[in-house]
């Protein structure tokens, strides 16, 4: 499984030879100018809810790569009547895709489209494919949900949220890897604008200093696991 952070909450995962993007917010991001959204492969997009910063390339990608978009019910239904292909989910739900499976789990935040209508409710994702298992937390604040994903799932990535503000903060995102058991976390949702902008360093060494391992892309770069 190999990881690709596109700024802000944007990733791109590769499984085999299945390309899935997350929260594509890149063109209306300017530390990210030099990604080219036309050369992104996508097969399924996925969208964890739909606040500007996290949909705003969703449409363009998904007529250019006719990729499915997998999120809630209201945000399906919003791209549908677009003209779109989606896979409508919803909290506790679980779907078998070709490149392993999707749970829709909760998350805290709040979720409407740029116009002000209706989002759905917001959620984050975890993934099991045959090689690697991820949890996707989406911008949430910390919560006691969490711990429901370690009874079902053991997790080899965890990808939180860090910027504070408007969702968790290092502190809390430290406390989310004790709920969810994992103590290898992709940071993300940071320094894109003032209000989410971070010590990197501080909040590397914070996780040292509980043991864990907090890795901070720049954007185009990626890991595998």
């Amino acid at each position: 499984m190999k990881i690709t952070f596109y700024g802000h909450a944007s990733l791109g995962i590769q499984i085999d030879d299945i390309h899935i993007l997350v929260d594509p917010f890149i063109t209306g991001n300017p530390n990210a100018s030099h990604i080219d959204i036309n050369t992104l492969k996508a097969d399924y997009i996925l969208v964890t809810h739909a606040h500007e910063d996290h949909i705003l390339d969703v449409e363009a990608i998904a007529k250019r790569t006719n990729a499915v978009i997998v999120s809630n019910y209201e945000i399906i239904k919003h791209y549908e009547n677009l003209g779109l292909e989606g896979h409508p989910m919803n909290h506790g739900g679980t779907w078998d895709f070709d490149f392993g499976t999707i749970k829709y789990v909760n998350a805290i935040h709040t979720s409407s489209f740029p116009d002000g209508t209706y989002g759905g409710q917001p959620g984050g994702f975890v993934i099991e494919s045959e090689h690697k298992n991820i949890y996707i937390a989406g911008d949430t604040a910390l919560t006691f949900d969490m711990k429901l994903i370690p009874l079902q799932t053991k997790l080899d990535l965890a990808i939180l949220p860090i910027g504070d503000n408007f969702t968790m903060g290092i502190d809390d995102a430290i406390l989310a890897s004790d709920f969810v058991e994992c103590d290898k976390v992709l940071g993300y949702h940071f320094d894109t604008f003032g209000y989410i902008e971070i010590d990197k360093e501080v909040a590397k060494r914070k996780f040292f200093d509980k043991d864990k391992d907090l890795m901070l892309l720049n954007i185009g770069d990626n890991i595998e696991l």
